[in-house]
């Protein structure tokens, strides 16, 4: 294209009308293209959304059982029947010496007292570390005041 024709030809293009109309009538197919889409859309969009649900169902079913079925753990049963049977196998270990003192039974009713306030507190929250340390501890004093009440003068020194 040269100078004079390219100039000629931009003329004419500005001077043409700016819509271009097709040589047939397209609306009665698009029409009939969006009507025949959207029945086809119809029959078909409910199942991907029911099987989504569904296995959402079963997502959830499934983790609800495993949570349930999870077994609970105990630790203050746990502890007690540790510490008891150390309570016990002291108390037999000790049971044909003499105590030194005369009111070790009765410190030591005390210690079981506090041992059954903490369990009640661990009723409540069976969990609670704190509790739990507690409950430990009062065990541990219960076999100290055992040990300590029964050993020889000469260990004492």
């Amino acid at each position: 294209m040269n100078k004079p024709s390219f100039e000629q030809f931009l003329k004419e293009s500005l001077e043409q009308t700016k819509e271009v109309s097709p040589k047939r009538d397209l609306w009665p197919g698009i029409e009939r293209a969006l009507v025949s889409h959207n029945e086809h859309a119809k029959k078909v969009s409910y199942w991907p959304k029911l099987t989504g649900v569904a296995a959402c169902m079963v997502a959830g079913l499934l983790a609800w059982q495993v949570v349930i079925k999870q077994p609970q753990q105990n630790t203050m049963v746990d502890i007690s029947a540790f510490f008891e049977q150390q309570k016990q196998s002291l108390l037999v270990q000790y049971e044909a010496q003499p105590a030194l003192t005369s009111d070790w039974q009765a410190q030591l009713k005390e210690l079981e007292s506090a041992e059954q306030a903490v369990k009640s507190a661990l009723q409540n929250d069976p969990e609670n570390a704190a509790l739990l340390k507690m409950l430990a501890q009062v065990y541990q004093q219960q076999l100290d005041l055992i040990n300590k009440v029964h050993e020889p003068r000469w260990q004492q020194i």
